[in-house]
This record gives structure tokens, C-alpha cells and sequence, in this order.
């Protein structure tokens, strides 16, 4: 997630000050990825080193208001032109901890991946059901917010995105079972011999 080009893009809008800029970024994204003041106007301080933003006065309330520079603009429109870059991945908790429990003593890999499964479908059907929700209010013949369109398309990302989640899940399922199946059998310890049983004397004694 690229908060300084969130940042940018509702300064492209007007000036903000730092809180209310927080509340359209939460507002936009259904606070999906919720930040704090901290972390805004941390963000806004490297975008003014950098030429992008730049402070304009103070509002009614005292509040300093950024405003976008060119260069500002320049940056936007290239993130906006730019695909995402999928050669360096970000780091996947769910991945790692999968990796990690593959022959770890005392974990059953199996458990970990059932108990993801249950939380990735039942995240799974939240979203579905705030999907329905936001449909239904667009649908609805109220005014189509922007906020709206961009929380109901945030909502199908994630939607889709647990899906994948739970497909890969029963395919990891799937490749252990496999692969448990094809790994060869330790043959089981050869019985111990049987111990001689005493012989018979020839004969018997005579008394």
C-alpha cells in the first residue's frame, strides 16, 4: 500500500490538513488500511523534502493545509501509469508460517492450514456480505458517492483475494496428502527369532 500517493492523490483534490486527510484516506478504502495522525503527517513531511507537497496557511481552526506541487502531480500521474510491480513480492505472513511448520516437531501442518481455512472463509463472507450491503446502496438511486464506488471496489479486491486464499489452502491440503503418500514407508523392524524350544530327552528315565 503506497500511503504517500494516497496522499497525493486527495491532495490533487484541495488543500487538506493532516487529520482530514486521515479521514478521506479511511473513508476511500472503508478503512480497510486505517492510519494514524502519526503516520500522515510523517508521510507528509518526507513528501515536503521531496518537493511534492508544500504547506499553504492554516484553516479557520489553525490547522496547517498541504497543498500538491507539480512535481507532486508528475509523481502522481506515473504511479497511476505504473503497474504494480509483482517481481518483488511482499512478504506473506500466511506463506512463511506455512513454510516454517513444514516438518517443525510437534505442529500439525494439517490443524494450521484447517484453522486458516475456517478464518479465511468466514473473513470471506463478511466481505461478501458488506458487498451486498454497498450494491444495494448504490443501487439504491441515492447519489453515487466516489467514496462509495472506491469501498465497493476495495471490497471485491479483498472478496477475491480470500478466495484465492482458501483455493490455496485445500491445494496445499491436497499436495501433502500427496506427497505423504508418495514418500516410501520406513519397513517395519524385523521380528526377533523365535526362541529354541527345549528338546525332548530320548527316552524317558526308568525308576
Amino acid at each position: 500500500m503506497s500511503i504517500r500517493h494516497g496522499l497525493l492523490a486527495l491532495l490533487e483534490r484541495g488543500p487538506r490538513y493532516g487529520s482530514q486527510l486521515r479521514t478521506e484516506f479511511e473513508s476511500r478504502t472503508g478503512s480497510t488500511w486505517p492510519l494514524n495522525v502519526g503516520q500522515v503527517y510523517t508521510t507528509l513531511s518526507r513528501l515536503e523534502r521531496d518537493g511534492m507537497v508544500a504547506q499553504d496557511g492554516e484553516d479557520e481552526a489553525g490547522h496547517p493545509l498541504y497543498v500538491i506541487t507539480e512535481a507532486g502531480r508528475a509523481e502522481l500521474r506515473t504511479w497511476f501509469e505504473r503497474p504494480v510491480d509483482r517481481t518483488s513480492p511482499a512478504r506473506d505472513e500466511l506463506a512463511i508460517k506455512l513454510a516454517m511448520a513444514v516438518g517443525a516437531p510437534g505442529v500439525d501442518i494439517r490443524a494450521v492450514i484447517q484453522a486458516q481455512r475456517s478464518h479465511t472463509v468466514k473473513a470471506m463472507q463478511d466481505y461478501t456480505r458488506l458487498k451486498v450491503q454497498a450494491v444495494s446502496a448504490l443501487e439504491s438511486g441515492a447519489e453515487q458517492r466516489r467514496d462509495d464506488v472506491a469501498w465497493l471496489l476495495v471490497l471485491e479486491q479483498l472478496i477475491f483475494q480470500t478466495e484465492a486464499e482458501a483455493r490455496w489452502l485445500d491445494h496445499c491440503e491436497s499436495r501433502l496428502v500427496r506427497l505423504s503418500a508418495a514418500v516410501p514407508q520406513d519397513p517395519p523392524p524385523p521380528e526377533a527369532a523365535p526362541a529354541p524350544r527345549p528338546t525332548a530327552r530320548a527316552g524317558r528315565r526308568h525308576h
